[in-house]
C-alpha cells in the first residue's frame, strides 16, 4: 500500500443512511473526505446508482457488502460490484479459499467491462481492479459469540487464520478489528492491505462496537484504512467532525 497518503485520505467514511442523507453527506465533505463507504443499507436501498452518482462527486467507493455465497454466485455479485464502479469491495474470508478466488475474478471481469463500456470519464476510472479484502470477524463480536457459532479459537488466532487464508487465495487484504491490526500486519507483510473498523476518536460513543481503536492508534497498529461511521455522519457538522479526526491523527503523528 501506498504509505505516503495524507492521513484524510486514509478514513473510509461509512454512510449507513438514507440514498437522500448520504448524497447530503457527500456535498459536506467535498475537498475532505477521498473514500466514502457504501454498505448494506445504503446499496440495498438505493442500488448500483448510487455508486455512480458518489463516484460523479469525485469519491472513491468502498462498497462493502461482505459477499458469502457459493464461488459462482459470489464471481456474478463482485463482477456486478465492479461494473458498478467500485474501487474497493469485500468478501467473508469464511466463504474459504474458493470463493474469494471467484470475488477477484469476478472484479477483474467486471472492472474490464467497466473500462470497455467508458462508463467513468478518465477523471474517475480506476487505474486497475478493485481491491477485494475478505473480511476476518466482524468488530461486533466477542469470545463469547465466536463460541456460540462454533469457533473454539480465541479472537485473533481467528482473526489471523483467517487472513493468512485470504492472502492465500489472492485477496489484496483483509478488514480486520484495530485489535488484531498489529499481529496481523506483523505476520502479512507492508503490502497487504489492512481496512479497520471500529474506529473511535477519543471521547466518542461506541456503539455497537465491542473491538475498538483511536484513529491514530489504528495506525499506529499498522492500518492503512480507517473506517469510521457515525462519529461523521451523526455529528452536528460531519465537516467539522471529520478535521476534527484529521487533526486528532497529525497531533499523534507529531
Amino acid at each position: 500500500m501506498d504509505k505516503s497518503m495524507d492521513v484524510a485520505e486514509r478514513i473510509i467514511v461509512a454512510l449507513d443512511t438514507s440514498p437522500e442523507q448520504s448524497l447530503l453527506l457527500a456535498e459536506q465533505l467535498q475537498g475532505k473526505a477521498t473514500w466514502l463507504k457504501v454498505g448494506m443499507t445504503l446499496y440495498y436501498e438505493a442500488g448500483p446508482a448510487i455508486v455512480a452518482a458518489l463516484k460523479e462527486k469525485g469519491y472513491k467507493i468502498f462498497v462493502d457488502l461482505k459477499l458469502h455465497d457459493i464461488p459462482h454466485q459470489v464471481r456474478g455479485a463482485a463482477r456486478s460490484v465492479a461494473v458498478a464502479g467500485a474501487d474497493m469491495l469485500t468478501v467473508h474470508a469464511s466463504g474459504g479459499a474458493d470463493m474469494m478466488q471467484a470475488a477477484c475474478w469476478g472484479a477483474e471481469l467486471g472492472y474490464k467491462a467497466r473500462k470497455a463500456t467508458s462508463l467513468d470519464s478518465d477523471e474517475h476510472q480506476s487505474v486497475k481492479r478493485p481491491l477485494c479484502l475478505a473480511v476476518t470477524v466482524l468488530t461486533s463480536l466477542d469470545t463469547r459469540v465466536l463460541e456460540a457459532i462454533g469457533v473454539n479459537s480465541d479472537m485473533t488466532t481467528q482473526a489471523l487464520r483467517l487472513a493468512q487464508l485470504a492472502k492465500g487465495a489472492g485477496m489484496d487484504g483483509v478488514v480486520c478489528s484495530p485489535v488484531e491490526t498489529e499481529i496481523i500486519r506483523r505476520e502479512m507483510g507492508p503490502e497487504f492491505a489492512l481496512v479497520t473498523p471500529g474506529v473511535r476518536p477519543v471521547g466518542a460513543d461506541l456503539g455497537d462496537q465491542a473491538r475498538v481503536a483511536t484513529p491514530a492508534s489504528a495506525l499506529v497498529a499498522g492500518a492503512d484504512y480507517l473506517v469510521i461511521g457515525r462519529p461523521i455522519t451523526e455529528a452536528v457538522d460531519p465537516r467539522a467532525a471529520f478535521e476534527a479526526i484529521v487533526s486528532e491523527m497529525q497531533l499523534s503523528a507529531s
